[in-house]
């Protein structure tokens, strides 16, 4: 399991940070939440890139909101008495996508709404309290490169929790002058 997860985040550095930093080296400021909306070209490199991303979101997107499909499937047997079928399931999950997908599409600040929650709820759950956990179960050796390391994604990610909501937040409230709906 360990190798998987240090392969893992190995994998999303490798991808995720040359975009990120190239792309604000290239477009700056004006480098848009989406930066494949700010490319104007290559053709191929666009429509590939566009592809990986929906082949991404497939995976990504069930393993997230497999706890709101258990709960709204639970809810649907339990109290209102739905057979726990698979069509149920079927249909349930369909209908919660095409609502996500309506609600992103509808709102044009999205992403500055990902930003916004995803500090709060990822950061803490993906950065720093695994750490906490670790310390707490394994007790490393104070001031040993483990606890060091540790304590250093403990305060990264508390910092991330704080920023990313607030940058978030600036973008929205820069942008809602020329917000208009499914633009």
């Amino acid at each position: 399991m360990w190798r998987g997860v240090v392969v893992a985040y190995i994998v999303v550095a490798v991808c995720y940070f040359p975009v990120a930093l190239v792309g604000y080296l290239v477009f700056g400021k004006d480098v848009e939440d989406n930066i494949l909306i700010s490319l104007q070209k290559p053709t191929w490199l666009i429509i590939m890139a566009n592809l990986f991303v929906v082949v991404h979101v497939i995976g990504s997107y069930q393993i997230y909101a497999m706890p709101v499909f258990d709960m709204l499937e639970t809810l649907l047997v339990k109290r209102l008495k739905f057979k726990p079928t698979w069509y149920l399931r079927f249909i349930t999950r369909n209908i919660y996508v095409a609502f996500t997908m309506f609600f992103a599409i509808a709102f044009p600040f999205f992403g500055g709404l990902l930003g916004f929650f995803g500090g709060f709820a990822f950061a803490p759950t993906t950065y720093f309290l695994p750490c906490i956990m670790w310390l707490a179960i394994y007790k490393p050796r104070r001031f040993s490169l483990s606890w060091i390391i540790n304590w250093i994604c403990i305060i990264l990610g508390v910092l991330l929790m704080i920023l990313a909501p607030i940058g978030a937040l600036r973008s929205i409230i820069i942008k809602a002058k020329g917000y208009t709906f499914f633009s």
